[in-house]
């Protein structure tokens, strides 16, 4: 499976610890292309249907639901963990995403 920055796959997280996003959900793959071609883990943030509007979780609407991709829970996972591609965001969530990782982990 190819696998592209931004794009929306459905990933098993389980097992899970504490309060870390459970079950098979879609995630938005942040690791850039070049690390998703050569290296066997991907970097992801999951997605929710249910949330409340942190500066962390960016609001999007992804075929047809609305939901939060959620930044506070980005992790690494292996690829073994991946189930299918499900579709790509759009220009405006990549912005927000970018714009609130800067905001977590840089300013």
């Amino acid at each position: 499976m190819e696998i592209k920055q931004y794009d929306v796959l459905l990933i098993s997280l389980d097992p899970t610890v504490g309060h870390e996003i459970k079950k098979s959900r879609p995630c938005v793959i942040l690791s850039p292309d070049e690390m998703n071609k050569h290296i066997s883990t991907v970097i992801i943030a999951p997605m929710t249907s249910q949330s409340h509007p942190y500066p962390t979780r960016v609001h999007l609407t992804f075929r047809g639901k609305s939901g939060w991709i959620v930044l506070d829970q980005i992790r690494t996972v292996d690829k073994r963990r991946l189930i299918k591609n499900l579709g790509k965001i759009d220009r405006s969530t990549i912005n927000s995403i970018k714009s609130a990782i800067k905001e977590l982990l840089v300013d």
